[in-house]
């Protein structure tokens, strides 16, 4: 069996055991984060059937995903790095999922572009949960006006997006993230990389985000 494949069993097994233990029903989906990675390294995943890929960047994401996507409508593509305004024609063409959308002039944009292609994507608020200066986001006290303007603009939100401080202990941030999302009534929780996934499945995260546990390390 390809290396590749392997991995993305193993953290399934993990995630399966982490669920059991926590008593949890929903099982959240692997985000297999391609980003800088070629295809060949990718299509044995998609050969093998998974269907969610992660990518931080348009231009690379058009480049690589173009053409397998017009053949795979099962594949689900999802923008998880920061989206320039100037960008979002472009991914709202080819992407079915942003986990960045953090002000209003974004949202904005998104909405008009969506109506322009009569087609909706579901939308993650990213929230600044550590209010990192260097870090995209929107503060944790403004993800409840962002929500309701998104809201205001039919965009279809789907759940709150973070990263959390590198330095620090993963979980209080995710406990945050999971009390947020609660209040909001939102289904989907994006949070959670190789190295804190299982903290943040045991917080309520239901899309995990996993690059280099899967595909190796990055050069």
């Amino acid at each position: 069996m390809h290396k590749i494949i392997q991995n993305l069993i193993d953290i399934q097994k993990k995630i399966e055991l982490s669920l059991d233990t926590l008593k949890i029903n929903k099982v959240p989906k692997i985000i297999a984060v391609s980003k800088t990675f070629e295809m060949d390294k990718i299509s044995p995943l998609i050969e093998h059937g998974h269907l969610d890929f992660g990518e931080n960047k348009v231009q690379e994401a058009i480049e690589k995903w173009s053409d397998v996507k017009s053949n795979n409508d099962d594949i689900k593509l999802h923008l998880i790095g920061g989206l320039q305004t100037n960008k979002v024609k472009l991914a709202v063409k080819l992407f079915d999922y942003i986990h960045s959308v953090d002000t209003e002039k974004l949202a904005k944009k998104i909405s008009n572009e969506q109506q322009k292609q009569k087609k909706k994507i579901k939308i993650f608020i990213q929230v600044n949960i550590g209010n990192e200066q260097q870090k995209s986001g929107v503060n944790e006290s403004s993800v409840s006006d962002l929500y309701s303007y998104c809201k205001s603009l039919d965009l279809d939100v789907v759940g709150l997006m973070c990263i959390p401080p590198l330095e620090k202990s993963s979980d209080i941030f995710f406990k945050k993230m999971s009390t947020l999302n609660k209040n909001l009534n939102l289904d989907e929780l994006s949070m959670g990389m190789s190295a804190d996934y299982l903290d943040a499945i045991k917080n309520s995260a239901t899309y995990v985000r996993i690059g280099s546990n899967i595909f190796g390390e990055r050069s």
